[in-house]
C-alpha cells in the first residue's frame, strides 16, 4: 500500500462511530485484512489470560489509558530536559518530576492555567449514546511505527520498570480496556514520536475462531493488524481528529470502540468526568473530558476538565464538606514504614435541599462507583472499600454515607505494600497485608476519644432524649418475660439484659464545679504560636511511654484545621531525635546506631483541631525500659520555623492499670435492651422532629417512614419511631369519632409492634448470623441489618403487624 491508501485506510477505521461499523470495514477489505496479516499481542498466542485477567470494572481499565498518558507526557518532558529517563539524574518520584519538568504547576489551580494544560489529554466521545465509543488522545512522548511490537503491542516487559517518576511497569495497563470494546475487541492504536518519524497505527481485536479451530483451541487470542510485514505508517505535518482546540501532530491516540460502560453513565463531562476525579484521585496532570453535540443536543456543556477528587474536596468554596470536620493522620510505623489519611465528612444538608436530596446529590458527585475509603499511589487509586468498612469496622453508622476516606499509601515499604495490590491496580488482595491494615485503621480511626469518634457521638447527643415511656415499657417487658424461657435467652445473647448496677447519688453536698468557659478559637492562615501543652524546661522528660503502648503529646497553636491538607501553601510538622540514653542496665544488644526518630517510635501525626496539634508516640521492639529521647517538632510558619525540643521516657505498665480496664470493658458489655424515641414531623417536648432527626443522622425520614433503627456495629443501640407516618395515621382512621383514650391505645400498639418487631428481627438476624446483599446494577452491594429493616416496615410489613398482628395479650401484659 502506498502512503496515501494507507491514510485512508486509518480515516476510515478512525472515524467508524462503532465496532459494527469497523467490521464492516474489515470485512469488506479482503487484501489487507486477510488472516497472514494478523499477528498476536506480545507474540504470545497464549495471550487471552494476561488481557483477560484484568481490570474488573470498564472505568478502571480506561483509567490505566490515562496514567499512560500521564506517564508519556512527564517521559518527554524529560527527554526535552536531555535527560535519561532511566537514568540516576532522573526524578525519584512523580512529585519530583512534577515539580522539575512544570515548575508553574501551582497555576494549574487557577481554570485558564489548567485548561490550558489538560488540553495535553482529551477522553472523547464518538458513536451514538447507546454504543459510545471512546478516544484517548496525549501529547506526550509517542512511539516510532517500527518499536509498536516493543511498547504498544507487548505484554509483560516492563518497559518502565526502571523509570522511578511514572506509574506503569508491566506494560499490561494498556490492554486492559481492551475486553470492554463491544463484542469483537476492536481496538485502534495510533501515534508519532515527539522528534520525527512517521505517523504509525494499528488495529487490534480478538481473534474469531474459524469452526475448525473451535474444535481444538480451548481459548481464542488478542491479534494487530500488519500489513506486508510492518506497522502500517505515513508521513503527517499534522492530522484533524476533532480533537479538542488543536489538532494532532505528536503524540499517541487510542480509540476503543463499543465500549461497554456501567449502566446509567449519560455523558462524559459529567458522568465520566466524576468517576475519573474519583479514580484518578490527585493525578499528576490535569485532563480533559469532551463530549459531542451530536450525541446531546441539549448539554451546555461538553467539555470540562478535572485535576482529581482531592482538589474538588479541598477547593475553599466546596459547599458539600463540613470543613472543621474534616481532618488529617499521619502514620510511621515498622509495619508498612509511612501513610497519610485525610477524612473528609459531608454536610447532611446542601443549600436549600432536604436531607433525602443531599444524600442523593452527595453520592451521585463523590461516591459514584460506591468507593468510600480510597487507596492510592500517586494518585490514581489502587483498591477500595464500601461504606461497609465505616460501619462494621469503624463502627460509626452514622457516618456511613457522609464519610470519605483517602489513604496515601505512596510512602509505604515496597514489600508491604506489593502485596496490598494486584498487579492490575484496581482492586486490594484478600492477603494478610491487607488485612492488618485493615485492623490498624480501624484501631486507629474508630478508637474510642478519636477524631471520628468525636464527629459521631456529637450527632447521637444531638437527638439523644430521656424518655420515661421508654424505660416504662422496657420494665414492664422483662418483668412479664420468664427469664429462663428460651426468648429471653435469645435476647441474652444479644443485648446482656443483666441490670446494671444503679451508680452511687453523688452527695448533694458535693460542690458542682464549674468550668471556665473556653475563649473562642480564632484560626490564622499561618502559625504565630506553637508550645507543648504541658510545662517544659527542656532536660527532664515531660512525657512516660509505656513500652508496649502509646502516648499522646499536644501542642497549642493557632493556625486553622486545614493547615496541614489545603491545596495552596500548606503546613508541616517534623519530627527530629536529637538524642538518644540507653539504659545500660537493661542489657541486650542494639541493632545498629540510633540516629533517626523512626529507629525509636512509630508515630502518629494529626492536623490541627481548634487550636490543638496532636502526636502519638509507640516505641518499637528494639526499645527498653528506661530508655530517654530528646525530640524536636517543629511547625513550619511563614518564613521562620515554631520549633519545641522536649524528652520523653519508656517506662513499664502498671498490672494495676491493665486489670482496670479490663474490668471496665467487661462492664460496658451490659448493655441492656435498646431505647425507643419518639420523632414527629414538628418537634414536640421530648421528642424528635424529622428535620433534626435526619440531620443529625444523615437518614432521610418522611411520611412513609415508620422507624430508623441506629446501630453501632452490630450492636443495635436505639429505635426511632416515627409518630407521623402514613401507616399510623390509616391505623388511626379506621376508628370513627374515636375517643382520646382508643387513640392513645392506637399509638401504645403501634409503638409496641413496631418496636418489638424491630427488636426480635434485628436479634434473630444477627444470631442466626445472616448476611444481607441487595442487587445493584451489575452487582450485588452488602447491606446493613438496620438499613434492611428500616425499609422492610416501609413496604407493608408495618402495615401487615398492626392490622394482623394480634399484640392484644401483649398490652394486657403492658397494661392499659
Amino acid at each position: 500500500m502506498n502512503n496515501l491508501e494507507t491514510r485512508e485506510l486509518f480515516n476510515k477505521l478512525y472515524f467508524a462511530p462503532t465496532e459494527n461499523d469497523v467490521e464492516k470495514i474489515v470485512s469488506g477489505n479482503h487484501d489487507v485484512f486477510i488472516q497472514e496479516n494478523w499477528h498476536p499481542l506480545g507474540k504470545n498466542y497464549s495471550n487471552f489470560g494476561v488481557i483477560e485477567n484484568q481490570q474488573s470494572n470498564p472505568i478502571a481499565a480506561l483509567i490505566e489509558k490515562l496514567t499512560n498518558s500521564i506517564d508519556a507526557i512527564l517521559t518527554k518532558r524529560c527527554y526535552e530536559e536531555n535527560i535519561d529517563p532511566r537514568s540516576a539524574e532522573a526524578p525519584k518520584s512523580m512529585d519530583e518530576a512534577l515539580k522539575l519538568f512544570f515548575p508553574d504547576y501551582k497555576e494549574w489551580d487557577l481554570p485558564t492555567f489548567r485548561r490550558v494544560q489538560a488540553e495535553n489529554i482529551q477522553i472523547i466521545a464518538d458513536g451514538p449514546p447507546k454504543e459510545t465509543s471512546v478516544i484517548v488522545y496525549d501529547n506526550g512522548e509517542g512511539q516510532y511505527p517500527h518499536i509498536f511490537e516493543d511498547t504498544f503491542l507487548s505484554l509483560l516487559r516492563g518497559n518502565k520498570n526502571e523509570i522511578h517518576f511514572v506509574q506503569g511497569k508491566y506494560n499490561m495497563g494498556g490492554s486492559g480496556g481492551i475486553v470492554f470494546c463491544g463484542k469483537k475487541r476492536f481496538q485502534l492504536i495510533a501515534s508519532k514520536r515527539y522528534n520525527g518519524g512517521d505517523f504509525g497505527f494499528t488495529l487490534i481485536r480478538e481473534h474469531p475462531l474459524s469452526k475448525e479451530e473451535e474444535t481444538i483451541k480451548k481459548n481464542t487470542w488478542y491479534e494487530f493488524l500488519k500489513i506486508e510485514n510492518q506497522i502500517p505508517s505515513f508521513p503527517i505535518e499534522e492530522l484533524d481528529l476533532c480533537l479538542f482546540n488543536r489538532k494532532f501532530s505528536t503524540g499517541t491516540i487510542i480509540k476503543l470502540y463499543s465500549y461497554q460502560f456501567p449502566s446509567g453513565y449519560s455523558g462524559f463531562a459529567q458522568d465520566l468526568n466524576q468517576s475519573i476525579n474519583e479514580f484518578l484521585f490527585e493525578p499528576s496532570l490535569p485532563i480533559y473530558t469532551v463530549d459531542k453535540k451530536e450525541r446531546y443536543p441539549n448539554n451546555k456543556v461538553l467539555e470540562l476538565d478535572l485535576y482529581g477528587l482531592k482538589r474538588r474536596l479541598e477547593k475553599a468554596e466546596n459547599e458539600y464538606v463540613e470543613k472543621d470536620d474534616c481532618f488529617s493522620e499521619e502514620f510511621k510505623d515498622e509495619l508498612f514504614g509511612e501513610m497519610k489519611v485525610v477524612c473528609y465528612v459531608f454536610k447532611s444538608k446542601i443549600k436549600d435541599n432536604d436531607v433525602k436530596n443531599s444524600k442523593e446529590i452527595i453520592r451521585d458527585r463523590f461516591f459514584k462507583n460506591n468507593m468510600s475509603v480510597l487507596f492510592s499511589i500517586n494518585g490514581q487509586v489502587h483498591g477500595h472499600y464500601t461504606n461497609e468498612f465505616i460501619t462494621r469496622t469503624l463502627k460509626l453508622s452514622l457516618l456511613k454515607n457522609h464519610l470519605l476516606i483517602h489513604i496515601d499509601c505512596t510512602k509505604m515499604k515496597y514489600n508491604f505494600r506489593k502485596e496490598l495490590f494486584m498487579a492490575s491496580r484496581d482492586r486490594l488482595k484478600d492477603g494478610d497485608e491487607t488485612r492488618t491494615l485493615r485492623r490498624y485503621l480501624g484501631d486507629k480511626l474508630g478508637a474510642s476519644g478519636s477524631r471520628l469518634s468525636e464527629i459521631e457521638k456529637r450527632r447521637k447527643d444531638s437527638i439523644a432524649i430521656e424518655s420515661g415511656d421508654t424505660q416504662e415499657l422496657l420494665r414492664s417487658f422483662t418483668k412479664n418475660l420468664p427469664l429462663n424461657s428460651e426468648l429471653m435467652k435469645l435476647l441474652n445473647q444479644t443485648f446482656k439484659l443483666e441490670q446494671k448496677k444503679e451508680k452511687t447519688k453523688k452527695n448533694e453536698k458535693d460542690k458542682v464545679v464549674q468550668k471556665p468557659e473556653k475563649e473562642p478559637f480564632i484560626p490564622q492562615r499561618f502559625p504565630s504560636i506553637f508550645k507543648l501543652h504541658s510545662k517544659n524546661d527542656s532536660k527532664l522528660e515531660v512525657a512516660k511511654i509505656p513500652i508496649n503502648g502509646e502516648k499522646t503529646i499536644k501542642f497549642d497553636t493557632d493556625v486553622e484545621n486545614q493547615y496541614f491538607d489545603r491545596i495552596d501553601e500548606p503546613g508541616e510538622l517534623k519530627i527530629a531525635l536529637l538524642n538518644f540514653k540507653q539504659n545500660v542496665a537493661s542489657g541486650g544488644d542494639r541493632q545498629g546506631e540510633i540516629k533517626d526518630i523512626d529507629d525509636v517510635f512509630n508515630i502518629a501525626k494529626s492536623s490541627p483541631k481548634d487550636g490543638t496539634i496532636k502526636i502519638a508516640l509507640n516505641p518499637k521492639k528494639s526499645c527498653k525500659v528506661g530508655d530517654e529521647a530528646q525530640i524536636k517538632v517543629t511547625l513550619n510558619g511563614t518564613g521562620t520555623n515554631l520549633e519545641e525540643i522536649l524528652w520523653v521516657k519508656i517506662t513499664d505498665i502498671e498490672q494495676s492499670k491493665q486489670e482496670s480496664k479490663k474490668e471496665i470493658k467487661s462492664d460496658d458489655q451490659n448493655i441492656g435492651l435498646p431505647p425507643f424515641n419518639l420523632v414527629y414531623k414538628v418537634e414536640k417536648e421530648g421528642c424528635l422532629s424529622w428535620d433534626k432527626f435526619s440531620e443529625a443522622t444523615n437518614e432521610p425520614i418522611g411520611w412513609e417512614t415508620v422507624m430508623c433503627p441506629i446501630a453501632k456495629g452490630d450492636e443495635l443501640e436505639s429505635i426511632y419511631i416515627n409518630m407521623d407516618s402514613t401507616v399510623l395515621k390509616n391505623f388511626k382512621a379506621k376508628y370513627r369519632n374515636a375517643a382520646e383514650t382508643q387513640l392513645e391505645l392506637a399509638d401504645r400498639k403501634y409503638i409496641a409492634s413496631v418496636y418489638f418487631h424491630t427488636l426480635f428481627l434485628y436479634t434473630i438476624t444477627k444470631n442466626r448470623k445472616y448476611q444481607i446483599s441487595k442487587e445493584n446494577k451489575n452487582n450485588e452491594e452488602p447491606v446493613e441489618i438496620s438499613s434492611y429493616l428500616k425499609d422492610l416496615f416501609e413496604s407493608y410489613y408495618s402495615e401487615f403487624i398492626l392490622n394482623f398482628g394480634g399484640m392484644e395479650e401483649m398490652m394486657q401484659g403492658l397494661g392499659d
